[in-house]
């Protein structure tokens, strides 16, 4: 394709059809455009023709697309990455107009990954409520990697959640660590025993994490799988922390849990916790915030809360063993 005039870059933020934009963002988000069309709720010939319309606008390929192939040019990444900027200035642009003459009020929008269980993170919501009651909320729970693009969009306030890589467009903070444990459920025949060792979990069928591998966010727990050996057939996946507890406690395998969670649930007889009982591998959970946000009042108050308790409270006491 040709370069696009001088004439025509000029009019450009006039003639752009921005849904296009939106298209795009969403095509790369979901890596290809029939789940696009899905997520869309449009036709894939309609989302291919928006790209295609994009393309020709700008004068250069955004997406290298062939069977089994799907690839985002450096032109496409770029465009990609200030369509990201531009539609969260945009859906702040209420929190902005709202600002002025405002007192602390306004929607905090927490993203976090499931089954976050920190009594520092509950301590600062109370008090903040309790200090600010007008201030509303919205608690919405997805993967880590959707909490860090939810951050990033500007969708969310800030995220709570693993990290499986830094992105220099965010600031993150450890707010407490947890340390995971092996467990299985009372149908489960290694249910109740005592002194057991690595070498009775082999060959054990598992539930696991989506994010439960060498090559993501929880390596150290894929890695205490491995150590024990356990080879067997993984039954079952999710991303949610509720649902891995509860193929666990339903038989379908052993699976890993964090040691503070399920401590509740060995009380009561639903889990039991197997070995190793050594070194339990340790999570860090970050809270996660995007510096080029423009915050509302409630927004800016219960993040520099959280900043403080994180500041002031040693690690030690933020560490959930």
């Amino acid at each position: 394709m040709s370069a696009p005039r001088p004439d025509r870059t000029a009019r450009l933020p006039f003639d752009l059809d921005w849904n296009l934009l939106r298209t795009f963002l969403v095509i790369v988000e979901e890596r290809g455009i029939t789940a696009a069309a899905d997520r869309l709720n449009l036709k894939q010939p309609t989302v291919s023709n928006a790209l295609r319309r994009l393309e020709e606008r700008l004068g250069c390929k955004l997406i290298l697309r062939k069977p089994g192939r799907f690839e985002v040019t450096p032109e496409g990444e770029l465009l990609h990455q200030e369509a990201v900027e531009i539609f969260g200035s945009v859906s702040r642009l209420p929190v902005l107009l709202r600002r002025r003459g405002e007192e602390v009020v306004g929607h905090v929008n927490i993203a976090l990954a499931s089954h976050v269980v920190s009594p520092h993170l509950d301590g600062v919501l109370a008090d903040f409520h309790q200090r600010h009651p007008k201030a509303t909320f919205t608690m919405d729970v997805s993967t880590s990697l959707n909490v860090a693009t939810a951050v990033i969009q500007k969708r969310a306030s800030f995220g709570i959640c693993l990290v499986h890589q830094m992105l220099p467009q965010l600031e993150y903070a450890r707010l407490f660590r947890e340390y995971f444990g092996l467990y299985c459920g009372p149908r489960h025949p290694l249910f109740g025993k005592s002194g057991l060792e690595m070498a009775d979990l082999r060959g054990e069928t598992f539930v696991s994490f989506q994010t439960d591998r060498l090559t993501d966010a929880l390596r150290p727990v894929a890695m205490m799988r491995a150590s024990a050996q356990i080879d067997g057939r993984r039954v079952a996946t999710s991303s949610n922390l509720e649902e891995v507890r509860r193929m666990i406690v339903c038989g379908l395998g052993i699976g890993s849990l964090p040691l503070h969670i399920a401590r509740r649930d060995e009380e009561d007889g639903l889990l039991w916790r197997l070995p190793p009982y050594d070194d339990p591998p340790a999570i860090d959970i970050y809270l996660v915030s995007n510096p080029r946000a423009h915050f509302n009042r409630a927004e800016a108050g219960m993040l520099a809360m959280l900043r403080e308790t994180i500041d002031t409270t040693p690690m030690s006491e933020r560490d959930y063993l």
